[in-house]
Formats: C-alpha cells, sequence, structure tokens
C-alpha cells in the first residue's frame, strides 16, 4: 500500500508541477456546470415561485456559498480524481448533502425571497450530478485515452484539452499488454489494481471468460471475449504478449488444456493467486507458474471439523517443526486454536522462521514455544516434556536424504531409529495422550538405509501400541513438492547454471502431493487413530521425472538446456511402492486414507532388534551398521534386486 501511495504522490507531484492550476481549473469546471443549473432551475424556469433579478442574486448567492464552502472543508478539491474510488464519490456526496443542508437553513433564517423546498433539493441534485458526471467522465478519459484506437485519440485530445494533462495510457507502449483468464472476482481485482497503478509494467487488454453474461460486456473499459473469440489473431490484434490465469478454483483439467494451448503458441503465462507454498497472512501477487502447479492435479481440502477439534486446547509437540513439513504442521495446528504449540528443532534458523511467520500472523493469540535440541539427546528432550507435558506429540524429525545417509549409516539409526525410541519412551513416562510418526513410502519394501530406518520405527511405534498406554500411528506418504529434499529445487538450480538438468534414470517414476495436502492429511489420520493404524495416503497418479524435469524447462523460457541421465544413485529405486495392493487395505472414513495391514512386532522382539542396531553402532562402522539393519528390517531389499524385476 506506502508503494501504491508513493507512486501516486509522485504522480500527482509531476502533474501539480506541469499544470500547478489543475484543482482550480476543477473549480472551475465545477462553477460552469453550477451555472447551467443555475440558468434552467432559476432563471428559464417560472413556476409558481417565480423570482426576481434581486432574488435569482440572493438564491445563487446562498447557493454557492454553501456549496462550494462545503466542498473545500471537504477537501473535494484536493482530491486526485484520476485515481478515485468509490470513497472519492461518497465524499461529494456527503458534503454536497451538508451544503444542501446549510442552504435550507440560511434559507429560512435570512430575509430573501423563496423558492420551494423542492427547487431547492434540485439545485443541489442536477449540481451535484453535473459533478458527479464531470469526473467520470475525465477518469474514464485518463484510463482509456490512447494514440492506438479512434475512441482513444479523441479521448486523449479532449483531456488534454480541458485539463491540460496526457492521457493515463501515455506509457502503455512500454507496458507489456495482457489478456486475464477470468472476469471474476480475482480477474476483475488484478485489472483493477493495474489500471490504477501508473507505474504498473503490464496494462489489461482483454478478459477472457465462459460466463455469458459477461461476454460480450466491458469491464473498466474492458472488453470480455469467450474462448472461442479469444482467437490468436483477435490477440494480435490487440498486441496481447501474455496471458495471466485469474481463476484459483479453475478445474486442473482445464487448467492444463489452456495452459498447453497459450504456451504452445508462444505466450508467456502466469498466475495472479497465493504462492504454491501458503504462508500465513500471505496475499494474492502475480507470478510465474511454480511447477508444483504443472502436475495439474486437483488441489484438495481434507481438514474437518472433528480434525479440528481434536486438536482444540491441546498441547502439541512437533519434532522437527522448523523443516518443510514440521513447518506445515505448525501453520495447520494454529488455524485449529491449539492449547500451545511446541516447535522442537535442532535447526534453529528453520524454527525461528516458522515462529515469526506464526507471530505475525496470530500475535498473542497463539502460544508458541521454541526448543532447539536433538531428539538422540535424551536428556534435553527429557527436560521438554517435564516442562510443557504434551499431549500430542507429531515426529517429524528425521533425515530424509536418500544417497547422503548411504554413506551415514550409523548417524541415520541414531537420528531415526533412536530418535524415535526416546520419544516413545517418554510419550509414556509423561503420559501423553497420542504419538504421530510421519513416515514415509520409501519404508515399504526398502532399498536404501533411509528407508529402512522408516522402517524399523514403524515397527517400533507398532509395538509400543501393544503394550504402551499411548495412542499410536504412523502416517506414510510421497514426496512433497516444495520441501527441502525433493528434486525441484535442484531442477530450478541447474535451470538457473543453464543446464544441464541431470536425471538419475529416465524411467523414474514418483508420486507427488504438496506439502499442505500431506500435513492435512497427517493431522487428520493421527485425529481418527485408535491405536496402532500405519496408515497410508494416497498420492494420486504417479509422475515421471523425466516429464516433470521438460515441464520446468519449458516453464522457465531457457532454450538449449540438455536433459542427461547419470545413472541411478546408492539405494535408489525406479519407482515407489505406496499404496502396494489398494484391495489389501482398510479404508477409512477419508477416502484419502487407507490402513496397512500389519502384525505388530512383540516388544521382547523390538528389543532385541533396537539392541542390535545399538551393539553395530557403537563400532561406528557405516558398514556394519547397514548390516544389521538389513539383519532387522526383513523386507530391507538391494535395489539391484527390485530394479530388475520392471527393468
Amino acid at each position: 500500500m506506502n508503494s501504491q501511495s508513493n507512486e501516486k504522490n509522485m504522480d500527482m507531484n509531476r502533474t501539480n508541477q506541469s499544470t500547478p492550476n489543475i484543482r482550480w481549473m476543477l473549480v472551475g469546471y465545477d462553477l460552469v456546470v453550477y451555472a447551467v443549473v443555475a440558468i434552467i432551475l432559476l432563471v428559464l424556469y417560472g413556476g409558481m415561485d417565480k423570482l426576481s433579478p434581486v432574488g435569482i442574486f440572493q438564491q445563487v448567492g446562498l447557493s454557492v456559498l454553501c456549496i462550494f464552502a462545503a466542498r473545500l472543508l471537504g477537501k473535494i478539491y484536493g482530491q486526485v480524481w484520476r485515481y478515485g474510488g468509490i470513497q472519492c464519490y461518497i465524499r461529494l456526496l456527503f458534503t454536497d448533502s451538508i451544503a444542501f443542508v446549510a442552504y435550507l437553513g440560511l434559507e429560512l433564517l435570512l430575509p430573501v425571497q423563496k423558492i420551494t423546498f423542492a427547487r431547492m433539493l434540485s439545485i443541489v441534485s442536477l449540481n451535484l450530478l453535473g459533478a458527479l458526471a464531470l469526473r467520470m467522465m475525465y477518469r474514464y478519459a485518463y484510463k482509456c485515452g490512447n494514440q492506438e484506437t479512434t475512441r482513444g485519440k479523441i479521448l486523449s485530445t479532449l483531456l488534454h484539452m480541458f485539463s491540460g494533462i496526457e492521457a493515463g495510457n501515455e506509457k502503455e507502449v512500454q507496458k507489456i499488454k495482457v489478456a486475464i483468464i477470468g472476469a471474476g472476482r480475482v480477474g476483475v481485482s488484478l485489472a483493477e489494481e493495474l489500471l490504477n497503478n501508473a507505474e504498473a509494467a503490464y496494462i489489461p487488454r482483454c478478459f477472457i471468460d465462459i460466463n455469458r453474461e459477461k461476454v460480450g460486456r466491458d469491464i473498466h473499459g474492458i472488453p470480455v471475449w469467450s474462448e472461442d473469440e479469444a482467437t490468436f489473431k483477435r490477440l494480435g490484434e490487440f498486441e496481447v504478449q501474455e496471458i495471466i490465469f485469474a481463476i484459483p478454483s479453475m478445474d486442473a483439467k482445464k487448467k492444463k488444456a489452456l495452459y498447453d494451448y497459450y504456451k504452445d503458441a508462444g505466450y508467456k503465462l502466469k498466475v495472479y493467486d497465493y504462492p504454491t507454498v501458503y504462508a500465513a497472512g500471505g496475499k494474492r501477487h502475480l507470478r510465474e507458474f511454480d511447477i508444483e502447479e504443472l502436475l495439474f492435479r486437483k488441489p484438495l481440502v481434507v481438514s474437518d471439523e472433528r480434525t479440528n477439534a481434536y486438536y482444540k486446547d491441546k498441547i502439541v509437540l512437533i519434532t522437527g517443526g522448523g523443516g518443510s513439513i514440521g513447518s506445515e504442521l505448525c501453520r495447520q495446528l494454529a488455524k485449529m486454536q491449539p492449547k500451545k504449540i511446541i516447535i522442537l528443532d535442532i535447526y534453529e534458523n528453520g524454527a525461528y522462521d516458522v515462529q515469526q511467520e506464526l507471530k505475525i500472523a496470530y500475535g498473542n493469540s497463539l502460544d508458541l514455544q521454541i526448543e532447539i535440541c536433538s531428539i538422540t539427546h535424551r536428556k534435553a528432550l527429557e527436560r521438554v516434556f517435564e516442562k510443557y507435558h504434551p499431549q500430542i506429540i507429531i515426529n517429524a524429525a528425521a533425515h530424509k536424504h536418500v544417497p547422503l545417509m548411504e554413506h551415514n549409516c550409523v548417524e541415520a539409526i541414531y537420528n531415526n531409529v533412536f530418535g524415535t525410541q526416546n520419544l516413545v519412551e517418554l510419550c509414556e513416562e509423561y503420559g501423553a495422550e497420542r504419538f504421530m510418526m510421519v513416515s514415509t513410502d520409501k519404508a515399504v519394501n526398502p532399498t536404501n538405509v533411509m528407508g529402512a530406518t522408516k522402517r524399523m520405527c514403524e515397527m517400533i511405534v507398532q509395538s509400543a501400541s501393544t503394550h504402551g498406554k499411548v495412542k499410536y500411528s504412523a502416517t506414510r506418504f510421497g514426496n512433497v513438492l516444495g520441501s527441502a529434499g525433493s528434486v525441484i529445487p535442484l531442477f530450478k538450480r541447474q535451470i538457473a547454471n543453464g543446464g544441464p538438468v541431470t536425471v538419475t534414470d529416465k524411467r523414474i517414476i514418483r508420486y507427488f502431493m504438496t506439502i499442505p495436502e500431506a500435513s492435512q492429511l497427517v493431522l487428520q489420520s493421527g485425529a481418527i487413530a485408535n491405536n496402532g493404524e500405519l496408515f497410508v495416503l494416497d498420492m494420486g497418479q504417479p509422475v515421471k521425472i523425466m516429464d516433470l524435469a521438460e515441464n520446468m524447462i519449458r516453464l522457465s523460457g531457457v532454450q538449449g538446456i540438455e536433459i542427461i541421465e547419470t545413472g541411478l544413485r546408492p539405494g535408489e529405486k525406479l519407482y515407489e511402492e505406496l499404496l502396494v495392493k489398494t484391495e489389501e487395505l482398510d479404508k477409512t472414513d477419508n477416502s484419502m486414507i487407507f490402513i496397512e495391514r500389519d502384525t505388530p512386532v512383540s516388544e521382547k522382539e523390538i528389543n532385541r532388534k533396537i539392541q542390535t542396531l545399538r551393539t553395530a553402532c557403537d563400532t561406528g562402522d557405516d558398514l556394519i551398521a547397514k548390516e544389521a539393519l538389513r539383519s532387522v528390517v526383513p523386507t530391507f531389499k538391494t535395489p539391484e534386486e527390485v530394479n530388475k524385476e520392471i527393468a
């Protein structure tokens, strides 16, 4: 808002420097309007109360005094009418209403020749109508005047003749001409923003909409076309250079079809909406399409009243709360009015960022605490549990990077497995209500250390559900778009550096879900858990990483970016087994959440497995630790075994 105000002030200053009497010029035009009204209603109109020359002079003096004194006191002539919104016209209406009351009072008090109430009201009302029309015509000429169309030239000439300033479109030649898809509330607000900002880089030339009530009409002087009317030839005639999508609720298939249609024609495409990874308190803005949107999946809204009610007034501890998933869990929870949110993370910058974001959005209405420690540090965790006595614990802290964990097996086991075990034991010791673990599709028949450790965590949680007092559950899902470990940030950096874009194998497919979707489903699955469930999220259709890379290159507009295969990384699968076989899963009330049929490991057996891992990790040898992990996770396979089956 400040930048817009500054732009307006700068523009007004420039105008005042070139035409210093612009406001008094408007007073002069208002006097002309008044003179016309006075001649009609005081001179030409006879009526029952025909005035003498002296009476006419008296009524003119009274009405002029009241009307223009009220307008000057109301600072009507200090407004910049080319930017005038409804508030400017309401102010003019208000001041003239006060002027009428003053006029009526003076008429009754002073010894002047009288006229009827209706005649007085007609003088003020017709004068107000003329003043409003004058300002609307001025604003219309300023916005629509140009040197490209006959109408625009006429308006530009009249504007310069009567006001001494050039049309608002004088810089339009340098501006980027755009077509706005969507003539609804969002599209119109964007058009207003562009029209009202003289320094905007864009100028709207047309709307494209399917609403028959709008097609063929004008909005703010901008024509509304149907999709059939918006031919490339017609867009070319209007010099449209870019297409802006301004329908947030557009069907995913429809959006994809329009995107491909205009992209193939060579248009640059933008979207007017919130950021893909929505931050609390964020606003819509004009931006490039994000790769997340190019998957053209139907956005999911999975939160419900039952979930909101479950977390309300609860003390919730989120480990890894500063990470991609953890921070979004905090955002979603903050909407549910919890009693307290405790963000626990070893990386202070991430925790600080989400703390500040939520403070700005919620202020003192949200009780938010930050604790910096590792889940492997048992004594530090004990202090946190002792201090807050959390009711719900969501474990999102983990080492997740597949290739890195292949060479850091001991650390992966310490953090993922022993960290989870610490939390489970403390939940029992401090009487927590519920423990929820964030798992991964890589835990299904794992081919890498990271997946195997997460599978071990699932076994720990399920085992605890058989003998503990706390309610336990785990939720398994695939890749999240925009997360720190996602392939998308890597592709973006490679494209920015001019390529090449590296794909380990052109056959690789992955399941994708947005961070808000995954976080909402984690919270919902935790709320509906009875005890011991291993929830599996329906990730939709898998995506070929090769297609993802090609789409990102197209989106960037950079030419000559090469895609090269580098070979599968250590522990990498060609595909992830998420749902495996849907018919073998139990359904829940939510069609996107399933329950894996899995037999929990006994307490004795899980303790034996943990001890095996501790003994191996104490050697400090990653190879020994990896073999120990393979022995305690029966489904841990080599990548070669799995990839050979589908090669």
